[in-house]
């Protein structure tokens, strides 16, 4: 039956540039008799029909086949109809794996058609990322007192509520960009091609998601040319840097809102005649208004507000200053939340200050047919975005460490794979873990914590076999993280078992002294795999299972790395039924078709052909 995911039944594989031919083949068994074959393809409610001709026959399988082209691009879906010999028609749809099924109701496949103009830089692709929370990585130099909380020792544990049970984000550590420069070089050792940092600009909290002025750095991580420093020496060592762009919302304690009065403007919480009046949405002024999921020091911004959008997007603007200190990427915050016409204007104001700068955008799911306020977003389609935030690869990178299920992984990561342009994919960041969840070797441990406290959570730590088993996990998942299609993306610590539930508690500071050398020498080791099969790892991909083992196959022009991976508790054998032999990447062992191998519990085996 028909394969959506086969090179043979559809070509060219996954999403199609639009005005690009698509060529399908549809094989019936020979012993039904067929009268017709009918694609019916559909864009919303519209739908057209294409009668399939008889193309071929082996024996055993009669072929029908149909060649097209979709103009506009879009999301289309398509399923099949067929007529049978005396009567009868037999519908063709999806099943749960996405291979063909005889029923009525049935899911449709997806075909994602993407605008001809959709250009994608390479500026991303083949790299490896590393995500700082800036506060949290390193510091040099004098400590800075801040403004408005206090500041601790690096060895302190974070706060996770006060005195009087609120949270208010105001306990400091001190990392600057000096630290992070003085840090380039152990940063390069892991083969990142690009640090992505949490917001820079000046704020109240530690995270900095509260903008107080677009138009500062925050005083706490240094000044302009400690930020430009870092730049340049990064750049020595092959590596950019992408800023975390928080657009949706400002702080409550701004230049903008200024509901503290802490600066010297009048904000839209101090006047109905405030320049900025306009940019917020009051119910009743001035202590009732719009914020981000009700949290109340974070109002909503009014995208549509002139003054706002020329702040942003005007000349000198917040887009062009910072996009000119020669960065390679902005990442969007809850880009969602912001309007379409909006997320336009500003991937237009970006790529005017530089058209290599990647646009990536915060989506937690399948970006190419994400809904938001009703409203089918055209994030891969019209080409809003360059690639998003991995969480769907996350999330099947866990699930199969965790409880196995080779199948059901292979059909998430391939849906991805076949829904994403392959540029925008291979610009995406692949995840397993982030400053919004919990830490990779807690979410691996295997402890039970669904019926403890915050404050109990804060208290654990994985020790002894219950940590051993998390960092196998860790191995195997960081493993797949590496090899699946985008740009593996590691939130700091994690490559040295930093440990930590979820935030702030996931936002500890990094651990300088007591690394996890295991670890950080299997990172080191994913980082210069990465390095030395980027072309194989930017080219095609198939999941195949055998038995609870999985097989990740990448390929291009004749080349192959193949890993074996096994989740469980049990070694496993595993039989090569490959037409050319492959060596083992870490032992040189060279295994050829029919040989049997085993792989240990909690572990891979990497193949390369040869």
């Amino acid at each position: 039956m028909y394969k959506y995911n086969s090179r043979v039944h559809k070509t060219p594989f996954g999403a199609v540039r639009a005005g690009d031919k698509v060529k399908i083949v549809f094989p019936v068994t020979r012993s039904v008799w067929v009268e017709s074959v009918k694609i019916l393809i559909r864009k919303g409610e519209d739908v057209t029909e294409r009668l399939l001709s008889f193309c071929g026959d082996d024996g055993t399988i009669t072929y029908f086949c149909t060649e097209f082209t979709l103009e506009e691009w879009g999301v289309y879906y398509y399923r099949f109809e067929v007529v049978l010999v005396g009567g009868g028609v037999d519908r063709i749809g999806a099943g749960e794996s996405g291979d063909a099924m005889i029923g009525d109701d049935l899911p449709e496949w997806q075909l994602t058609v993407f605008a001809k103009d959709y250009v994608v830089p390479d500026t991303l692709r083949g790299g490896v990322i590393y995500h700082i929370f800036a506060d949290r990585f390193a510091h040099a130099g004098k400590r800075v007192q801040p403004r408005y909380g206090y500041l601790k020792e690096w060895d302190e544990p974070v706060t996770i509520k006060e005195p009087d049970g609120s949270y208010r984000a105001n306990d400091f550590y001190g990392g600057n960009f000096k630290g992070i420069t003085e840090k380039l070089d152990y940063i390069a050792s892991l083969g990142v091609t690009e640090i992505y940092l949490s917001p820079i600009f000046e704020a109240s909290s530690n995270h900095r998601y509260d903008t107080g002025d677009y138009m500062h750095l925050d005083p706490l991580l240094g000044t302009e040319e400690d930020f430009a420093e870092l730049i340049r020496e990064a750049r020595k060592r092959g590596i950019g840097l992408i800023l975390d762009g928080v657009f949706n919302h400002s702080g409550s304690d701004s230049i903008y809102f200024n509901q503290l009065g802490h600066y010297d403007s009048v904000g839209a919480a101090q006047s109905l005649d405030s320049p900025y009046r306009d940019w917020y949405y009051f119910d009743r002024f001035p202590d009732e208004y719009h914020s981000w999921w009700g949290c109340k020091v974070v109002p909503t911004l009014n995208k549509s507000a002139a003054g706002y959008r020329e702040l942003l997007f005007g000349k000198g603007g917040v887009i062009e200053k910072w996009t000119g200190f020669g960065i390679d990427g902005w990442r969007l915050d809850v880009v969602d939340e912001l309007p379409t016409d909006f997320v336009d204007e500003l991937r237009a104001a970006i790529k005017r200050a530089n058209r290599d700068v990647a646009v990536i955008g915060e989506v937690w799911e399948d970006a190419s047919v994400k809904v938001s306020y009703g409203t089918l977003r055209p994030y891969l389609t019209k080409g809003e975005l360059d690639g998003v935030m991995n969480y769907v690869y996350k999330d099947a990178i866990l699930s199969f460490v965790l409880y196995g299920g080779a199948k059901a992984f292979g059909v998430k990561v391939m849906r991805i794979y076949e829904n994403y342009p392959i540029d925008v994919l291979n610009s995406s960041m692949t995840l397993i873990g982030t400053h919004d969840t919990v830490r990779v070797l807690n979410a691996l441990s295997g402890y039970d914590v669904r019926y403890t406290s915050k404050e109990q959570r804060h208290e654990i730590r994985i020790t002894g076999e219950a940590r051993d088993l998390a960092k196998k996990r860790v191995k195997i998942a960081s493993l797949l993280q590496f090899l699946l299609p985008g740009v593996p993306t590691v939130y700091y610590g994690d490559e040295v078992g930093l440990q930590g539930y979820e935030d702030p508690m996931n936002r500890a500071p990094f651990p300088w002294g007591n690394e996890d050398e295991e670890l950080l020498s299997h990172y080191r080791f994913l980082g210069s795999l990465r390095k030395t099969y980027r072309e194989v790892l930017t080219g095609g991909m198939d999941v195949k299972e055998q038995g609870e083992l999985l097989i990740l196959h990448r390929f291009r022009d004749g080349k192959n790395l193949f890993a074996v991976v096994n989740p469980t508790f049990e070694d496993r054998a595993a039989v090569f039924r490959k037409s050319r032999s492959a060596r083992n990447v870490r032992t040189g062992e060279v295994l050829r078709s029919g040989d049997v191998t085993t792989v240990p519990a909690l572990d891979y085996l990497l193949f390369e052909s040869i």
